[in-house]
């Protein structure tokens, strides 16, 4: 991490879960996780199908509710609000809102079959009223060239392979210029030889300061670019660290089991 990274951790987390419980179905999903994220960071959330680690990601923008606990995001309460030591739910104008300041990067992509690659990446500036529409297609276009689809922008998705799809939709997330991008395994629905153009986007964006939360199975990958890896096991966080200590030194024996199938 640089120093510049280091000061604004010192001041502030970019996320905070407290004590978070989710269910579904009577089977407990999230059972108490507490996660700090600084600034600026990449945190990798590892673990088994089924461990929390999607409906964790879900839970921070409020697409699923807690149960009990909160989340914050970058000092604000997500979803709720305080009344004496209650927490009582915003409104979902008041939540779209704080969504829009919280990038997601789904597994199958979710981009609008009707629009343009241009137009999909445009569309959620123009949405909220943050740009008029010449200036969210110049961004859209300025987007679309970070992502190596500069000469894509009059396409529409079903003309482009999985790889360039999850690149828009990288693109997409960006529009917002969000303080914090969640990654759902974004490389989970792409064939083995598109991966390593959607991980090489994501890398560049972690060297920019925006600070990333990327549910992955990608161990090398998270070697790599991860400052902080996090592995849940039945709804906890059973392991936090490093990757050094987490991948090469895992002390939990679920952390190692599931380390020895995947490495």
């Amino acid at each position: 991490m640089t120093a510049a990274v280091r000061a604004v951790t010192e001041r502030a987390a970019a996320i905070e879960v407290h004590g978070v419980h989710k269910s579904f179905g009577g089977r407990r999903v999230l059972d108490g996780v507490s996660l700090t994220v600084a600034p600026g960071t990449v945190t990798v959330v590892l673990g088994r199908s089924g461990s929390g680690k999607s409906t964790l990601l879900r839970v921070l923008n409020h697409l699923e509710k807690p149960e009990a606990g909160h989340v914050s995001v970058g000092g604000e309460l997500i979803g709720v609000q305080r009344h004496g030591d209650r927490l009582k739910e915003l409104r979902e104008k008041a939540i779209l809102t704080q969504r829009s300041r919280i990038g997601f990067v789904f597994q199958n992509f979710n981009l609008f079959p009707h629009l343009t690659v241009l137009d999909n990446v445009a569309a959620a500036p123009v949405a909220t009223g943050r740009l008029p529409r010449a200036q969210a297609q110049a961004l859209a276009r300025e987007l679309l060239g970070r992502v190596g689809l500069g000469d894509r922008t009059g396409a529409y998705p079903r003309q482009l392979s999985g790889g360039q799809q999850q690149r828009v939709a990288i693109a997409r997330a960006l529009a917002l210029r969000p303080g914090v991008i969640l990654f759902d395994e974004p490389t989970s629905a792409l064939d083995p030889e598109l991966v390593g153009e959607v991980l090489s986007v994501i890398k560049d964006l972690a060297t920019g300061g925006t600070t990333l939360v990327i549910v992955t199975h990608e161990i090398g990958f998270a070697r790599e670019v991860a400052d902080e890896v996090v592995f849940l096991h039945e709804g906890r966080v059973v392991e936090q660290g490093p990757p050094a200590q987490v991948l090469d030194h895992p002390v939990h024996p679920r952390t190692r089991e599931f380390l020895s199938k995947v490495l």
